[in-house]
């Protein structure tokens, strides 16, 4: 029964007045608990005794506390706050709210709060509700609308693969056509390609059977001719034909240079090394070199400007200026000047071979990177047609690039523009 006591404080004591608010308290399906101004409960109804698994004497002088779960930490300040300003309101819209059982559950709850005031006493009148079926309805109801989102979802997406059966099917018919073309494309492509290939390997055997012929011809003739030089008197005509069999071993050596370097790029099998060079030594001993094979009266002349350290592989650009320089010599009259200069500056060194030769004409110059390529003024001077076809491939290896400019009876000039490079071995 609600305390007596309380009910005269509350309501007077009118006996018809004390029965209806016990019956009212007593048998209200909510729950209600009354809180003096320290937060004491001092009324609690069978309905929230029931909600909370409580007996009234346990809960009864018990701070309200006991009833929030440990987490919400803030209660007591909240609660504080509301005896300060207090007004009725209800708790729960738009935040969950929580109590605790006896045996430390939680249940979802909505509150509702009022206040009054007895003889200089504050107290709050909590109005609690379960609303554990209303969440677990609402649970529900949300998993059937997400079910229904992706029913509809599928349905949607159905009706879009029908509706793009008939495009993806033609869809399909027109990149089989195309995968059709395109085989017949590549099957082309390889055949150009052996057919290429079969021209270069043609092109390959003539010209190492034509090129390889001369100098050794020479090598057979003069040691013939050695051995019928036997008096000292013809020291010079001896000495001469041993200069040709010099000649034409080197002449050899290079055409085998030529053709390994060649079979070296084919297969990737050349490895860069970055080292940092003095440009300017570099230089003078590859000119220096070059005039082993330099014509009667041949100058090349050596100029750089900018810095004097560079970074990148010397053996590459080695073998690049002595296939441009051997150019020069070649096709250079006697008596003739070759420039060699070079411009180091902002980690780019740009390095131009000059002769004042017999000239490209402008229908070579776009096969003249090519391998075995010879201009048709050069057909009668020795050469394999790879000097060029290998100092492209080696000027890429260095991450450069090689520009050429020539005209026939004016000369050509060829030059390469190449990056510093990292990466330099100790």
């Amino acid at each position: 029964m609600i305390s007596v006591l309380y009910v005269k404080k509350l309501y007077g004591s009118s006996e018809s007045d004390k029965q209806q608010v016990t019956a009212l308290f007593e048998h209200a399906t909510e729950g209600i608990i009354l809180t003096n101004q320290r937060g004491e409960i001092v009324l609690i109804n069978p309905a929230a005794l029931n909600m909370f698994q409580y007996k009234k004497d346990e809960l009864l002088g018990k701070s309200i506390e006991v009833l929030i779960p440990g987490r919400f930490t803030n209660h007591i300040k909240y609660r504080e706050g509301f005896y300060k300003a207090p007004s009725n309101r209800s708790m729960g819209h738009g935040r969950d709210l929580f109590a605790r059982q006896k045996d430390g559950g939680e249940l979802p709850v909505e509150v509702s709060l009022s206040f009054y005031k007895q003889k200089d006493q504050f107290y709050v009148i909590a109005f609690v509700v379960d609303i554990t079926q209303r969440k677990e309805s609402e649970r529900r109801l949300i998993e059937q609308k997400e079910q229904l989102e992706k029913v509809s979802a599928d349905i949607r997406k159905l009706n879009a693969e029908l509706e793009n059966k008939v495009e993806e099917r033609t869809l399909i018919l027109k990149e089989a056509l195309q995968e059709l073309e395109k085989s017949q494309q590549d099957l082309n492509e390889a055949l150009n390609k052996e057919k290429e290939l079969n021209e270069i390997k043609s092109r390959f055997v003539s010209t190492a059977s034509h090129e390889f012929r001369t100098p050794l011809s020479t090598v057979l003739s003069s040691a013939a001719l050695l051995s019928k030089y036997v008096k000292t008197e013809e020291q010079d005509k001896r000495e001469r034909h041993i200069r040709r069999i010099k000649d034409s071993v080197k002449h050899l050596n290079d055409l085998l240079e030529d053709f390994l370097s060649l079979g070296k790029l084919e297969e990737g099998k050349v490895q860069v090394k970055p080292e940092s060079i003095d440009v300017k030594d570099f230089l003078d001993e590859v000119a220096e070199e070059m005039k082993a094979i330099a014509k009667a009266g041949q100058q090349i002349q050596v100029e750089l400007n900018g810095d004097g350290q560079f970074n990148t592989d010397k053996k590459l650009l080695k073998n690049i200026l002595i296939n441009l320089l051997s150019n020069a010599v070649k096709f250079s009259p006697d008596d003739g000047c070759i420039n060699l200069k070079a411009l180091n500056a902002n980690n780019q060194m740009v390095i131009s071979v000059k002769d004042q030769g017999i000239g490209i004409s402008e229908e070579d110059q776009e096969h003249l990177f090519s391998s075995f390529f010879r201009g048709k003024n050069a057909i009668n001077i020795q050469g394999t047609g790879l000097g060029l076809h290998i100092v492209k491939g080696y000027v890429e290896l260095l991450q450069g690039q090689v520009r050429l400019q020539s005209a026939l009876g004016e000369g050509t000039t060829i030059t390469i523009e190449l990056p510093a490079m990292t990466g330099i071995e100790p």
